[in-house]
């Protein structure tokens, strides 16, 4: 059986069997006093037998050791940020989380699992954004084991599958959106950083829920066009860059010139006909729009001169 997340991205796991419980257990180290104090019975009751003769006193001592040493075995010790996942016959019967000496039931296993928060690091992989440029791309995921009996039974190795699918959460984030947008209104990955790895965070929860796995946070660690193709793109940004201080310093003059005919008119400095004016407009536009500075002219004569 299989669900479908409703978040919009299509990712498809299979729905979990396995769900943590908690396991039948007490604190250890009551039981192992009380373990050693009956295996000393029992071994004392065998050579009190051996010694009187007694067949009945020899084996109820070897009972009581024997019933001692296999209770002796549920004894565990449980590391700090440490869960042991108890299976009893390959029936997973519940999982420790007390750090400390603990007692569960004998003749059990238990698999270690380790609850801390952990970085994984992608390698840069190189990959085709959403305009079809390669791109070099790298991720750092921080993930803890949230459930440690899907991480032990829903899936082979956890942390492989965390590894695999982080690799995979990327590639697609970055299929879906460009590099580097240059119309407004369109996300990219250079510019949105922050909300496409949000999106990443929501998408490699999906992707690793079966695990047991939670997404702490999710960020781009590298982020750069490939080595082949660089250059080129760098030469375009420069450009897209001239073009738009240009735009800036345009804008800048035009507003000058405005408010510099509007001062002369409003304080009747000096009276200009439109062509004296449209001639002071171009001076203006040129000694501002210019990237080197301007050689004035004195003009000597009359303003018709």
């Amino acid at each position: 059986m299989k669900t479908t997340n409703p978040t919009g991205t299509g990712i498809e796991m299979p729905e979990p069997k396995y769900r943590e419980r908690t396991a039948f257990g007490m604190p250890g180290f009551g039981f192992a006093l009380a373990e050693l104090a009956v295996f000393a019975v029992g071994a004392a009751l065998v050579v009190i037998g051996a010694v009187a003769g007694t067949i009945a006193l020899v084996v109820l001592g070897a009972l009581a050791a024997l019933l001692a040493a296999i209770a002796f075995h549920g004894l565990t010790i449980v590391a700090p940020n440490e869960a042991r996942v108890v299976q009893f016959l390959g029936r997973y019967i519940g999982t420790v989380r007390q750090d400390g000496l603990r007692w569960v039931l004998p003749l059990t296993t238990r698999t270690a699992v380790s609850t801390r928060i952990r970085n994984h690091e992608t390698s840069v992989m190189k990959v085709n954004d959403a305009d079809g440029n390669p791109i070099d791309i790298a991720a750092v995921v921080v993930w803890q084991v949230q459930d440690t009996a899907r991480a032990v039974f829903e899936v082979d190795d956890f942390v492989q599958f965390v590894a695999t699918q982080t690799e995979a959460g990327v590639r697609h984030i970055a299929n879906r959106y460009p590099y580097d947008s240059y119309s407004s209104g369109n996300r990219s990955l250079r510019d949105n950083a922050e909300e496409i790895t949000e999106q990443l965070s929501v998408e490699l929860t999906e992707r690793v829920a079966s695990a047991g796995v939670r997404i702490v946070e999710a960020r781009f660690s590298h982020l750069a066009y490939a080595q082949e193709i660089a250059q080129a793109m760098l030469q375009r940004q420069q450009a897209g860059a001239v073009v738009a201080a240009r735009r800036q310093i345009v804008d800048g003059a035009v507003g000058m010139v405005d408010l510099a005919l509007k001062r002369l008119s409003e304080e009747e400095v000096v009276e200009l006909d439109e062509e004296r004016k449209a001639a002071m407009v171009s001076n203006l536009l040129v000694v501002l729009c210019s990237d080197r500075p301007a050689n004035p002219v004195v003009n000597t004569g009359t303003l018709y001169q």
